[in-house]
């Protein structure tokens, strides 16, 4: 197989399973698959990917379009979760200006 395709489909694999991670609510998984990605990535910038021919050039668009749908999967999947997680951090901070304000016992 040809190895420019090979990178696109290990790289796709991750993000098909960061998308499963997220749409399950498995946030350190997804963190951890996040990290691979992102070392996968740095790793195909360093080499020369350019495709030699038309169908090999193909396949990577089309596996590039893939993960570009799984990150749009994921960031639908953990945008909600971020903001919950802003307004319980936003909630905690309310709480311990009111306990600063009037003493531990209010």
């Amino acid at each position: 197989m040809n190895p420019v395709i090979e990178q696109y489909q290990h790289l796709s694999g991750i993000t098909g399973k960061m998308r499963e991670a997220a749409t399950h609510g498995e946030w350190d998984k997804l963190i951890e698959l996040e990290q691979q990605c992102s070392q996968h990535v740095s790793l195909m910038k360093k080499q020369n990917l350019a495709a030699p021919d038309e169908n090999t050039r193909l396949q990577k668009v089309a596996l590039i379009n893939r993960i570009l749908a799984d990150d749009a999967m994921i960031r639908d999947q953990t945008q909600p979760w971020m903001a919950q997680l802003q307004q319980n951090m936003q909630s905690n901070r309310n709480e311990q200006r009111v306990q600063h304000a009037y003493g531990s016992d209010y």
